[in-house]
């Protein structure tokens, strides 16, 4: 599986600093994923849907280290880029 596409959609808030959409072998998209700001620099957060009892849950979510580390490194960079970093 391959990111064939990543697109940045920045905010000026205070800890959301974007949203972002991928697209995987040019024919499945997932968007509402969060660039935020964490106690330790910038995380990726996954699309999330808020519960009942007021917690979230995740709606789509890599299943393996290595997937989050390859989408996390994708949509950082290209964050970074856009931001002119």
């Amino acid at each position: 599986m391959e990111i064939t596409d990543v697109r940045i959609f920045p905010r000026e808030e205070t800890k959301l600093k974007a949203f972002a959409s991928m697209t995987f072998d040019d024919c499945f998209r997932v968007k509402g994923l969060r660039v935020v700001e964490g106690s330790n620099g910038l995380f990726v957060a996954m699309p999330s849907r808020k519960l009942p009892d007021g917690s979230f849950e995740d709606i789509a979510h890599p299943l393996t280290r290595e997937m989050k580390k390859i989408i996390e490194e994708r949509v950082l960079a290209e964050y970074k880029k856009v931001k002119g970093e």
